[in-house]
C-alpha cells in the first residue's frame, strides 16, 4: 500500500512539472513582450466607435537583398511611434495602425471586422499588411488574408485575452497578441462585458485541477493510512 501510494505521489509530482513546463514554454519569447498600447477609430462625429488595447508582434518572411533569399522577420509594434486610423460601418468595422521607424522601416497594419447583425455575433475576418522592411529585396511587402475567424464576440460586448495568443494571416505571416482587450462594435466609452478567450478560461482552470488532484493525493493518503492502521490491530489477538 505504502508503495502504491508513492507511486501515486510520484505521477502527481510528474504531472505538476509538465503543467508548469508547458506554461513557461508557451510565454517564451526571445524577441521579448512588445509594449502595450491603446489605439482607437473615431466616427463621423469625433465619438469613439471602435477602441483596442494590446502588445503587437508581427512575424513576417520576406526577400533578404544582401542574403538572396526568403528570411523571417520579428517586429513589435511601438505605441509612440504608431497613429490609428480607420472607419466604423453598421456591419464592418476597420482599424488601421501605421507605424514609422526612424531606421526607414514602415507598416500599415489593417484589421477588419465583421458584424452578423442577425446573430449579433462579430469576429476579426480579415487582416492586412503592407511593409517596407530593412535590405527587403522588392518592397513594399503585401500580404493578408480576407477570410479569418479570429476574436469573435458579441455586439455590446468586447473581446479580451490576457494570454498570449498566436493570430495565422497566412504561412509567412502571423501576429502574436498581448493582453488584447477590443471592441470594434457598440462602443459607448467604455469597454463592455468582456468575453475571454479560450486560453484565458484553460490557464484558469489549470490551478482548478492542481487543487482537485492535491486533494485527492491527501485523500488516498489518508485512507492508506487508515487502511495499514487497521490491518496493525487485526495482527493482535486477545487471549
Amino acid at each position: 500500500m505504502m508503495r502504491f501510494t508513492f507511486v501515486l505521489s510520484a505521477l502527481f509530482i510528474g504531472l505538476l512539472a509538465a503543467v508548469l513546463h508547458q506554461s513557461v514554454a508557451a510565454d517564451a519569447n526571445t524577441a521579448g513582450t512588445p509594449a502595450w498600447g491603446s489605439y482607437n477609430v473615431t466616427n463621423g462625429n469625433g465619438s469613439i466607435c471602435l477602441m483596442a488595447a494590446m502588445g503587437l508582434q508581427l512575424n513576417v518572411s520576406y526577400h533578404s537583398a544582401s542574403d538572396n533569399k526568403t528570411v523571417a522577420s520579428v517586429i513589435n509594434l511601438q505605441p509612440n511611434a504608431t497613429s490609428a486610423s480607420g472607419a466604423c460601418e453598421t456591419e464592418t468595422a476597420t482599424l488601421i495602425l501605421s507605424s514609422d521607424w526612424a531606421d526607414g522601416q514602415k507598416t500599415n497594419l489593417t484589421f477588419v471586422f465583421s458584424l452578423n447583425t442577425t446573430s449579433k455575433k462579430y469576429h476579426l475576418s480579415g487582416v492586412n499588411l503592407s511593409a517596407v522592411l530593412l535590405d527587403m529585396k522588392d518592397p513594399p511587402l503585401l500580404v493578408g488574408n480576407p477570410t479569418l475567424n479570429y476574436l469573435p464576440g458579441t455586439l455590446d460586448h468586447s473581446y479580451m485575452c490576457r494570454d498570449q495568443q498566436t493570430l495565422t494571416v497566412t504561412q509567412g505571416f502571423s501576429i502574436h497578441t498581448y493582453q488584447l482587450h477590443v471592441q470594434p462594435f457598440g462602443y459607448n466609452g467604455e469597454f463592455g462585458p468582456a468575453e475571454e478567450c479560450q486560453l484565458d478560461m484553460d490557464d484558469m482552470l489549470i490551478p482548478i485541477i492542481v487543487g482537485a488532484a492535491l486533494a485527492g493525493l491527501v485523500l488516498i493518503v489518508l485512507v492508506a493510512y487508515l487502511i495499514g492502521r487497521k490491518r496493525s490491530h487485526a495482527g493482535y489477538q486477545t487471549i
